[in-house]
């Protein structure tokens, strides 16, 4: 069977696989988003802890996911929430770092002038600060939602779905057409996502910063 008829026969499973897959990358990616965005506000409030915060987030995503799997399932066993878990975390490091590096790289010039027309810290935060910062913590977002959905694929290991399924349905069985019935769409998904994100992105850079926004 060649590989566009194998995708015609199971278009359904793969459609659910997709899915799925879609669903555990947005949950993860924005229960990541939740939590990194205040805490990266917070650290550029208490900046004396955020070498130590920042460090131990990048050790944790140091971790290969297969581990971090593998403790998910001795707590909370096969399923969704495990993988759900794990996803989340992953998702947090580059949305943290980009929130605490945009907010950090604001001009001073800019809070300065605020503060002297009156502005208290929560309104220069919330008129200033992250308006600024917005298009650098959209860029983490991108970067965390691009490798969620690589990270994703490893799911289907723990009963949690996705196309990651297929893939290692592929893997077991040495059948290359669910391999590449997993991995195509996966990493259509990611470049599309990914160009998406960065529409946005460009979308929210201030017009002064778009020469030199990545």
């Amino acid at each position: 069977m060649t590989l566009l008829e194998f995708f015609i026969v199971n278009q359904k499973d793969i459609l659910g696989c997709l899915i799925r897959h879609f669903q555990l990358v947005g949950i993860s990616v924005i229960a990541g988003m939740l939590i990194a965005v205040p805490l990266g506000i917070f650290l550029t409030r208490v900046r004396r802890i955020a070498p130590l915060v920042l460090n131990f987030a990048g050790m944790i995503q140091t971790i290969p996911g297969l581990v971090m799997l593998g403790f998910a399932l001795l707590l909370f066993g096969i399923g969704l929430l495990p993988a759900l878990l794990v996803l989340s975390i992953y998702a947090i490091l580059p949305i943290l770092h980009n929130t605490y590096t945009g907010i950090t790289e604001v001009e001073k010039s800019y809070i300065e002038a605020a503060r002297g027309i009156g502005m208290t810290d929560s309104q220069i935060l919330l008129k200033v600060e992250l308006p600024l910062a917005l298009s650098t913590i959209v860029g983490g977002i991108r970067t965390s939602t691009v490798f969620t959905v690589s990270w994703a694929t490893l799911a289907g290991l723990i009963g949690a779905g996705g196309l990651g399924d297929l893939i290692w349905t592929g893997l077991s069985t040495y059948n290359t057409n669910f391999i590449l019935a997993g991995a195509i769409p996966s990493a259509i998904v990611a470049v599309i996502l990914s160009g998406l994100i960065h529409l946005i992105q460009k979308k929210l850079t201030p017009r002064g910063l778009k020469g030199v926004s990545a």
